[in-house]
């Protein structure tokens, strides 16, 4: 395992400076617009699968990269771009990451390929985790699927919200509620295939920020998939059912280290929303520096004025550190080793604040001009205000790093 390095290698370099391209010239050009339309931006996605950004491969490429630096890197670029058209490039992940870290060998063969689709016909996918009723509390999700032994399928029934790509997808990938006895432990996971009956888009939401990916819920009344969508397969679903009926045998104590092993699976994915705030960040300080060097009032620029001068100082700091937060968190998944002190959601937490602190700073910096959507960072403000919310709200990572750090059931 390479030792943790602040330098990117030659590759890295490379590929970091390729998808920086692709984001100054393709999506920075296009971003306003497709914000206004609040649209999905299919012909900037497909340019990105053009040129092979936006393909199974890329991904995996940088998912394996042996230093952890390969995704956030990607994540910052791309972000550092614009929100809401990176999101529409980076949300089929979800699901992908879904079957890939849940389904046989088979079923990555079978159904990642049509997530993405071609250069000619993209397509994109949907996880579909959250519900009305049920966002971090995940033991009161609702979603249920029922096997059908006569016929070898599963019958799902409910509604799926906050979906990226909801309705829209080519593949819907659906947590839904097997055993409602085993309450979070008792879930399963479940390819939709394309045009399956009884799954249609709900409402489509209008938001704040990040207005060019498609956020839906998602209905399913009484949707038949083959017993072969479930991720995994059955066999393996009635053999990890069967250990976690014997864990709630356990004792109290022993039902908590359990739970506690289960979060810490989860903090793996937290420093890659890190790198998507990082990037938004910086995107909106190289605003406000280009801005404050040129603006003149009094006959200077305003950046000689030391209360501009030093709110730029304090938000490149706070990017850095951010930054050097989520590479830490990257690096210490891809080594194998563990979250003692809940790195991963430390990383989320810092960066998605800062995200939202340095827009705003930018704001005032470009002051009424900032506050209009000629100038890019007012979208950059409300972009921000999502990574506090999605991914585990800036709540539930202080939660998580409370209850890591201090081994006590926090409520």
């Amino acid at each position: 395992m390479p030792e943790f390095s602040f330098e990117l290698n030659e590759e890295q370099k490379s590929v970091r400076d390729w998808i920086h391209g692709f984001a100054q010239d393709v999506m920075r050009p296009a971003a306003a617009e497709w914000d206004e339309r609040e649209e999905t931006p299919w012909p900037i996605i497909q340019e990105a699968a053009k040129i092979g950004l936006y393909s199974l491969d890329f991904y995996a490429q940088q998912f394996f990269d042996p230093t952890g630096l390969g995704i956030p890197m990607t994540m910052e670029e791309l972000f550092w771009g614009d929100a809401g058209i990176a999101l529409s490039i980076v949300g089929t992940g979800l699901a992908a990451v879904g079957v890939l870290a849940n389904g046989t060998e088979e079923q990555v063969g079978t159904w990642v390929p049509q997530m993405y689709g071609d250069a000619n016909d993209v397509k994109v996918a949907a996880f579909c985790s959250s519900e009305p009723d049920a966002g971090s509390d995940v033991a009161s999700m609702r979603t249920r699927a029922v096997y059908d032994e006569a016929k070898d399928e599963w019958v799902l029934n409910g509604t799926k919200t906050w979906a990226t790509n909801g309705g829209i997808a080519s593949v819907h990938v659906v947590v839904a509620v097997v055993d409602p006895e085993l309450g979070s432990k008792g879930h399963a996971s479940f390819i939709i295939p394309p045009g399956t009956p009884g799954l249609s888009q709900g409402q489509k939401f209008q938001k704040h920020g990040i207005r060019a990916s498609h956020t839906a819920e998602v209905v399913l009344e009484d949707v038949r998939v083959p017993g072969d969508c479930l991720l995994g397969g059955k066999p393996k679903l009635d053999e990890r059912l069967a250990r976690a009926r014997e864990r709630d045998a356990l004792s109290a104590a022993g039902a908590e280290r359990v739970k506690n092993a289960a979060m810490a699976t989860f903090e793996a994915s937290r420093p890659a929303v890190g790198a998507m705030a990082v990037g938004t960040a910086r995107a909106a300080y190289e605003e406000a520096l280009e801005y404050a060097k040129t603006r003149t009032q009094f006959g200077r620029p305003i950046i000689d004025n030391q209360g501009v001068a030093f709110q730029l100082a304090d938000m490149r700091t706070q990017i850095d550190a951010a930054r050097l937060l989520v590479w830490r968190a990257s690096w210490m998944a891809a080594a194998g080793r563990p979250f003692t002190a809940a790195e991963g959601s430390m990383s989320k937490l810092y960066a998605s604040e800062t995200a939202k602190k340095v827009t705003a700073q930018a704001i005032q910096i470009l002051g009424g001009n900032g506050y209009t959507r000629e100038y890019p960072v007012e979208r950059m403000h409300r972009d921000s205000a999502i990574y506090t919310i999605f991914e585990g709200t800036s709540e539930i990572q202080r939660l998580v790093i409370a209850r890591t750090l201090s081994g006590m059931p926090i409520r």
